[in-house]
């Protein structure tokens, strides 16, 4: 059976999304996916995959962690109150009071919701009511969701447009400039300067060391909070529990979603001092300025418990540490001088493999537009489709489609890794050029792609 018509398939483009199933089906990216665990998935068709994608770093654990299950079948046994909106929530009060043990001062206010956006929207709104400000400074390449509000701090056009106006006064500066933060701050005096540690979306870029640290401290100087998005590099991605940790400082407001849950349930965290809680909220009549229907549930409560609990007994931080370092070193080594490669960066488990013009070839000194276009529009998708049907799931940054992410769960073992390695090296040993690249997309995708860009 085609994976377009499988039933799942046909579904999901009738009353889903059929502009995502047709992509899908131009390179025959489109598999339906219907069992896994830990590090692999399995297809409709039997077919085994190593997942380097993990659900984007939601599944830190790997996929159905037997304690994290076992766990959750016994919380349906206890009939427990699932939700409790007229009084204080057990497993709200016991998973906050977990994340501040694990955070340092004065981190120890959580703000619950179920989805990432919702977190940074709770970072921004907690930082007006603070503040009496109205503005925001955010950083070009920065993705911290999808709603109306958090798409107001979005660096990536193609995202915004479609939706604007926005919130108005959000101001961009590029990411990691400490000066033209500075100027931003002197200038608008906004409420809060959003930001990731490592942008992922924006293509596994790193901040210059010492920038979290220094803009922390030029924010504080300007009465801004500082919101720190690691939705998607907390809970021991980057190699530490989170990732601010390796930068020596302490965020006004830490958003936490994706892997607090082990991939299982829907649960978002926005985590701030006391001083400023009441600052926003500690009044007697606005307590109720912000909340959520399942903010602090039972059962989503209880996976985040465990998922912290099995991050501790397994060691998995320091797993990502060692796995990562081995997959970067690995890479670098294998790619090395690879006319294509850009670059190869990242930390711990989340790894970025950025395609590009190098110099190096007759090409790139010939028409270095033509081999940016290509790199950009369509190189890292096709290597993602040559990975998928080598049985390695992966893709690249939605914002940066020439930067091919790998992030695997933290429980991948030092075999897994070199088979990535080695994967990916033999793949690109394939595609040394443009003209070999263009030839098997036109070839498999046909006139779709071709007209797309114009070759």
């Amino acid at each position: 059976m085609r994976q377009s018509e499988h039933p799942v398939s046909m579904a999901y483009a009738k009353h889903v999304n059929p502009s995502f199933i047709q992509l899908l089906g131009v390179l025959g990216y489109g598999r339906v996916m219907t069992r896994a665990s830990d590090v692999w998935v399995w297809d409709s068709e039997g077919r085994r995959y190593l997942d380097c994608l993990a659900a984007f770093g939601a599944v830190n654990l790997g996929h159905n962690h037997p304690k994290l299950v076992a766990r959750l079948h016994q919380l349906l046994d206890e009939q427990v109150m699932h939700f409790c909106l007229t009084g204080p929530a057990a497993g709200a009060a016991a998973l906050a009071e977990a994340l501040a043990r694990r955070l340092a001062p004065p981190l120890e206010i959580s703000l619950f919701a179920s989805s990432g956006a919702e977190a940074v929207e709770a970072g921004l709104k907690l930082a007006r009511a603070a503040t009496g400000r109205t503005d925001f400074v955010y950083c070009d390449g920065g993705f911290h969701g999808t709603t109306l509000g958090t798409l107001s701090v979005m660096g990536a056009a193609r995202l915004r447009e479609p939706f604007e106006p926005l919130l108005s006064s959000c101001h961009r500066v590029p990411f990691g400039d400490l000066a033209a933060l500075d100027r931003a701050l002197k200038a608008h005096k906004p409420a809060a300067f959003v930001l990731e540690p490592l942008q992922a979306e924006g293509g596994v870029v790193l901040a210059p060391p010492g920038y979290l640290r220094a803009a922390q401290e030029l924010c504080t100087a300007r009465g801004t909070l500082l919101i720190l998005d690691e939705i998607q590099t907390g809970l021991g991605r980057t190699g530490t529990l989170f990732a601010h940790q390796a930068e020596d400082m302490v965020p006004d407001v830490l958003c936490l979603a994706k892997a607090l849950s082990g991939g299982i349930a829907a649960v978002s965290v926005a985590v701030t001092s006391r001083a400023w809680f009441d600052k926003a909220y500690g009044k007697s009549d606005r307590f109720d300025l912000h909340g959520s229907t399942y903010q602090g549930n039972a059962f989503a409560c209880a996976a985040a418990l465990k998922t912290l609990e099995v991050i501790d007994e397994e060691n998995l931080v320091a797993c990502s540490a060692e796995r990562g370092a081995q997959l970067l070193a690995g890479l670098k080594a294998r790619l090395h001088g690879h006319p294509l490669v850009k670059d190869v960066r990242g930390r711990g488990l989340l790894v970025g493999i950025e395609f590009g013009p190098t110099g190096s070839s007759w090409l790139d000194k010939l028409a270095p537009s033509l081999v940016d276009k290509v790199s950009e529009g369509m190189f890292g998708q096709w290597v993602a489709v040559k990975m998928l049907e080598a049985g390695i799931l992966c893709q690249p940054s939605s914002s940066r489609w020439n930067v091919l992410r790998l992030e695997p769960a933290l429980t991948i073992g030092a075999k897994e890794i070199d088979m990535v390695i080695e994967t990916l090296g033999a793949i690109l040993d394939e595609y040394r050029g443009i003209a070999p690249i263009v030839a098997d997309v036109t070839r498999r995708a046909g006139s779709q792609w071709r007209d797309k860009w114009r070759f």
